[in-house]
Protein backbone atom coordinates (compact mmCIF):
# COMPACT_ATOMS: atom_id res chain seq x y z
CA UNK A 1 0.00 0.00 0.00
CA UNK A 2 1.42 3.38 -0.95
CA UNK A 3 1.79 6.06 1.68
CA UNK A 4 -0.65 8.95 1.75
CA UNK A 5 0.79 12.43 1.60
CA UNK A 6 0.18 14.83 4.48
CA UNK A 7 0.43 18.54 3.70
CA UNK A 8 0.34 21.34 6.27
CA UNK A 9 -1.71 24.40 5.28
CA UNK A 10 -0.68 27.74 6.70
CA UNK A 11 -1.49 31.33 5.81
CA UNK A 12 -0.70 34.63 7.47
CA UNK A 13 -4.16 35.84 6.41
CA UNK A 14 -5.61 33.86 9.33
CA UNK A 15 -4.41 33.88 12.94
CA UNK A 16 -1.45 31.63 13.62
CA UNK A 17 -1.88 28.63 15.88
CA UNK A 18 -1.81 29.54 19.56
CA UNK A 19 -0.52 26.10 20.52
CA UNK A 20 1.29 23.09 19.08
CA UNK A 21 -1.03 22.49 16.11
CA UNK A 22 -1.42 23.49 12.45
CA UNK A 23 -4.06 25.77 10.97
CA UNK A 24 -5.03 22.86 8.73
CA UNK A 25 -3.77 19.50 7.52
CA UNK A 26 -4.57 17.88 4.18
CA UNK A 27 -4.39 14.11 3.77
CA UNK A 28 -5.25 12.88 0.28
CA UNK A 29 -8.22 15.15 -0.66
CA UNK A 30 -9.47 15.73 2.89
CA UNK A 31 -8.59 18.89 4.80
CA UNK A 32 -8.98 19.15 8.56
CA UNK A 33 -9.21 22.78 9.67
CA UNK A 34 -8.38 23.54 13.29
CA UNK A 35 -10.89 25.46 15.35
CA UNK A 36 -11.02 29.11 14.41
CA UNK A 37 -11.75 31.78 16.96
CA UNK A 38 -12.98 35.25 16.09
CA UNK A 39 -9.45 36.64 16.19
CA UNK A 40 -8.15 39.44 14.02
CA UNK A 41 -5.10 38.01 12.21
CA UNK A 42 -3.26 41.34 12.36
CA UNK A 43 -3.63 42.02 16.07
CA UNK A 44 -4.05 38.46 17.36
CA UNK A 45 -6.93 39.72 19.52
CA UNK A 46 -10.57 38.69 19.56
CA UNK A 47 -12.71 41.12 17.59
CA UNK A 48 -15.13 43.33 19.49
CA UNK A 49 -18.86 43.25 18.93
CA UNK A 50 -19.98 40.06 20.62
CA UNK A 51 -20.73 36.58 19.37
CA UNK A 52 -21.89 37.59 15.88
CA UNK A 53 -18.73 39.59 15.21
CA UNK A 54 -16.58 36.72 16.50
CA UNK A 55 -18.52 34.20 14.40
CA UNK A 56 -18.06 36.31 11.27
CA UNK A 57 -14.31 36.67 11.92
CA UNK A 58 -13.91 32.95 12.66
CA UNK A 59 -15.57 32.11 9.34
CA UNK A 60 -13.52 34.72 7.46
CA UNK A 61 -10.39 33.15 8.99
CA UNK A 62 -11.60 29.72 7.89
CA UNK A 63 -12.15 31.09 4.39
CA UNK A 64 -8.55 32.27 4.20
CA UNK A 65 -7.33 28.81 5.18
CA UNK A 66 -9.63 27.23 2.60
CA UNK A 67 -8.29 29.67 -0.01
CA UNK A 68 -4.70 28.78 0.90
CA UNK A 69 -5.54 25.17 0.03
CA UNK A 70 -7.19 26.15 -3.25
CA UNK A 71 -10.82 25.73 -2.28
CA UNK A 72 -13.73 27.56 -0.68
CA UNK A 73 -16.72 27.26 1.63
CA UNK A 74 -18.48 25.03 -0.91
CA UNK A 75 -15.82 22.38 -0.21
CA UNK A 76 -16.71 22.17 3.50
CA UNK A 77 -18.57 18.95 4.33
CA UNK A 78 -18.61 19.08 8.17
CA UNK A 79 -18.26 21.73 10.84
CA UNK A 80 -18.23 21.70 14.61
CA UNK A 81 -19.36 24.84 16.43
CA UNK A 82 -18.22 25.32 20.03
CA UNK A 83 -20.17 27.91 22.00
CA UNK A 84 -19.41 29.51 25.34
CA UNK A 85 -23.18 29.95 25.75
CA UNK A 86 -25.80 27.81 23.96
CA UNK A 87 -28.15 30.79 24.14
CA UNK A 88 -26.02 32.27 21.32
CA UNK A 89 -27.01 29.41 18.96
CA UNK A 90 -29.50 31.50 16.93
CA UNK A 91 -27.15 34.49 16.70
CA UNK A 92 -24.36 32.25 15.43
CA UNK A 93 -26.71 30.65 12.87
CA UNK A 94 -27.67 34.09 11.55
CA UNK A 95 -24.03 34.72 10.61
CA UNK A 96 -23.21 31.10 9.65
CA UNK A 97 -25.91 31.01 6.95
CA UNK A 98 -24.24 34.00 5.24
CA UNK A 99 -21.20 31.78 4.57
CA UNK A 100 -23.03 28.48 3.98
CA UNK A 101 -26.22 29.20 2.05
CA UNK A 102 -26.97 25.98 0.13
CA UNK A 103 -26.06 22.31 0.48
CA UNK A 104 -25.17 22.92 4.10
CA UNK A 105 -22.32 20.93 5.61
CA UNK A 106 -23.09 18.41 8.32
CA UNK A 107 -22.65 20.05 11.71
CA UNK A 108 -22.53 19.56 15.44
CA UNK A 109 -22.79 22.35 18.01
CA UNK A 110 -21.85 22.15 21.67
CA UNK A 111 -21.71 24.44 24.65
CA UNK A 112 -18.33 24.17 26.33
CA UNK A 113 -17.05 25.28 29.73
CA UNK A 114 -14.62 27.77 28.19
CA UNK A 115 -12.83 28.60 24.95
CA UNK A 116 -9.23 29.80 24.46
CA UNK A 117 -8.69 33.50 25.09
CA UNK A 118 -12.23 33.70 26.51
CA UNK A 119 -13.70 33.46 23.02
CA UNK A 120 -17.45 33.19 22.56
CA UNK A 121 -17.38 30.81 19.57
CA UNK A 122 -14.91 28.48 17.85
CA UNK A 123 -15.55 26.68 14.55
CA UNK A 124 -13.60 23.77 13.09
CA UNK A 125 -14.23 22.11 9.74
CA UNK A 126 -13.53 19.22 7.42
CA UNK A 127 -13.37 19.98 3.71
CA UNK A 128 -12.79 17.93 0.57
CA UNK A 129 -10.43 19.45 -1.99
CA UNK A 130 -11.23 19.58 -5.67
CA UNK A 131 -14.49 19.92 -7.54
CA UNK A 132 -17.60 18.47 -5.89
CA UNK A 133 -20.75 17.49 -7.73
CA UNK A 134 -24.03 17.20 -5.87
CA UNK A 135 -26.16 14.12 -6.41
CA UNK A 136 -29.58 14.86 -7.81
Amino acid sequence: MSALIRRIISTNKAPGAIGPYSQAVVVDRTMYISGQLGMDPASGQLVEGGVQAQTRQALVNMGEILKAAGCGYENVVKTTVLLADMNDFTSVNDVYKQFFSTNFPARAAYQVAALPRAGLVEIEAVAVLGPLTDAS
